[in-house]
């Protein structure tokens, strides 16, 4: 065996002895943080807002110090105040819970399956969350529209978080968005903020290996309500993916990566 060969061996292992660290410590705090903030659950929705938003910074910080992942979050000036429909690129774990600390009253869409999680879930129905079922079809969107409609206007305004293509994909890969995403956009009339990112890089999906390094997040300037539904979602996509092969690209740069990696 060459000694570069052993080399690149022990990164490897190296590598996914942090990644295994990095998980254990996320989900052993998240649990004695949810453990600790169980009085938050009879409070006012606001002070679990508060708690998860406490929790994302933690994480950024744990991501950092055990997992050896910074990040550079660019273009903060483009997020408005008030009401407001978030579309993200999803490539990793990671922007699950890092994108919380960066909006006032955050509503995720997210699939029903966590909100039958013990503990987890109560979390996520005090802070009033949105779970679908990805399976149910025109039905489920028109009810996912009414109860967006209900929270966006809810409490001076709330913040919808959407993952458009709504499950993780790696970087590079084909575009997959779907149309539900526009249906949103319309029936909410409230401006569109984009977010590009290259997360998957450094924390590839169903992977126990991390790369050291800074994820970069772009948030792009929003997207104005009223445009018609296929002009909306072709430029939402349009603009999501060249800015997250630019980052794709800038990270492949600054790692040594080849396009492939």
């Amino acid at each position: 065996m060459s000694l570069e060969s052993h080399d690149h061996q022990k990164e490897e292992k190296g590598v996914s002895l942090r990644a295994l660290l990095l998980m254990i410590a996320l989900y052993a705090n998240l649990i004695v943080w949810m453990l600790a903030g169980l009085i938050v659950l009879i409070l006012p929705r606001s002070f679990v807002i508060t708690l998860a938003r406490a929790w994302s910074r933690y994480y950024l910080w744990l991501c950092q110090v055990v997992g050896g992942i910074k990040v550079e979050f660019r273009g903060l000036e483009n997020i408005p105040k008030g009401p407001l429909l978030i579309a993200s690129k999803h490539q990793s774990i990671w922007e699950t819970f890092a994108l919380l600390s960066l909006f006032d009253d955050p509503c995720f869409i997210l699939k029903r399956e966590l909100a039958y999680i013990p503990l987890f879930g109560w979390f996520l129905a005090k802070m009033r969350n949105v779970p679908i079922d990805r399976k149910g079809g025109s039905r489920t969107l028109l009810k996912l529209v009414k109860a967006a409609h209900r929270e966006i206007h809810a409490d001076h305004g709330r913040q919808i978080l959407i993952f458009p293509e709504g499950t993780r994909r790696p970087p590079g890969a084909e575009p997959a968005y779907r149309f539900g995403i526009a249906q949103i956009y319309s029936g909410l009339k409230v401006p569109c903020l984009l977010i590009a990112l290259n997360s998957g890089v450094y924390w590839p999906r169903r992977s126990l290996k991390l790369r050291r390094g800074t994820i970069v997040v772009d948030i792009l300037p929003v997207i104005e309500p009223g445009i018609e539904r296929q002009k909306f979602f072709d430029l939402m996509q349009e603009k999501i993916e060249e800015a997250s092969d630019r980052l794709l690209a800038e990270a492949r740069h600054d790692l040594g990566l080849s396009a492939r990696a």
